[in-house]
């Protein structure tokens, strides 16, 4: 399985070069392509002292990307000259490993660069997809930078381009979703449950996690709406407010949360090229 880097910065990933067609249309780096498919399934359970875990019959490092979970394989079609990936884009899917990269380092969704801006993170949600009275709210759609709010918010279906937007101040790594593997009768792995929630880093059924979705937790923020957040990036006023940790209380809960946001976690280890 080849595993390209984000497309910024100096490094550039040794995929066959694709020049894109003049007339194509903005895709987001995370949406799937016709063309990658999710690899032939060779998973192999071991029992070790610790209780069951699961593996690829061919695994290497790049597997594991961060804290020793096993990650769902997906193909990686051509890039073109901007380093982004190609094909027919399958709209209602993210790309495992691509969302993971976006998510892992805070990069936007759409062009996969640095998401942060002066006001903190946006992140997009449907507009019926999250209660914004609630302390804190758990995602699995990466930030987007304030360049492509709107075209992301026009782009995804979900987001019926009128999505909830949360505009956080702290985002930290929660867990992982996915797919839990047992072993039946006859000691053939198969899927014993589907989880519709996020399992925590800590959550004991992690070793035989297939994850898929990165996830983070919203904690520290703000709940608007996309006319809202637009107005206040092109406020310079609201833009120099929002440095000042004394100048919001953030969340409906009344945070007052201003940590500094890392862009790479300490637990994540960095995607490994070929």
């Amino acid at each position: 399985m080849r595993t390209p880097p984000l497309p910024s910065g100096t490094t550039r990933e040794k995929n066959r070069t694709v020049h894109a067609a003049s007339d194509q249309g903005l895709v987001p780096f995370i949406t799937q392509r016709e063309g990658e498919e999710a690899a032939p399934d060779n998973l192999l359970i071991h029992q070790h002292a610790a209780g069951p875990r699961l593996y690829y019959g061919d695994e290497d490092p790049r597997d594991r990307p961060l804290r020793g979970i096993l990650w769902a394989r997906c193909g990686f079609n051509p890039v073109d000259e901007r380093q982004m990936p190609t094909g027919v884009p399958q709209w209602k899917l993210m790309h495992p490993y691509r969302q993971m990269l976006t998510m892992q380092a805070l990069h936007c969704q759409v062009c996969a660069r640095p998401a942060r801006t002066p006001l903190g993170f946006i992140f997009l949600t449907g507009p019926r997809d999250e209660d914004p009275t609630r302390a804190e709210i758990f995602t699995n759609q990466p930030p987007v930078c304030a360049r492509h709010a709107r075209a992301a918010a026009a782009l995804c279906p979900h987001l019926e381009k009128n999505p909830m937007v949360f505009l956080a101040r702290s985002a930290p790594l929660y867990g992982v979703h996915g797919v839990l593997y047992g072993l039946n009768a006859q000691a053939q792995v198969e899927v014993v449950a589907q989880p519709g929630h996020a399992l925590p880093f800590a959550h004991p059924n992690l070793p035989t996690l297939l994850a898929s979705q990165l996830i983070r937790r919203l904690s520290s923020f703000r709940v608007l709406d996309m006319n809202e957040l637009l107005q206040e990036l092109a406020d310079p006023a609201a833009q120099g407010s929002a440095r000042d940790p004394a100048a919001h209380r953030f969340s409906p809960a009344n945070h007052a949360g201003t940590a500094a946001l890392s862009t790479q976690d300490p637990d994540v280890a960095a995607p490994q090229r070929p």
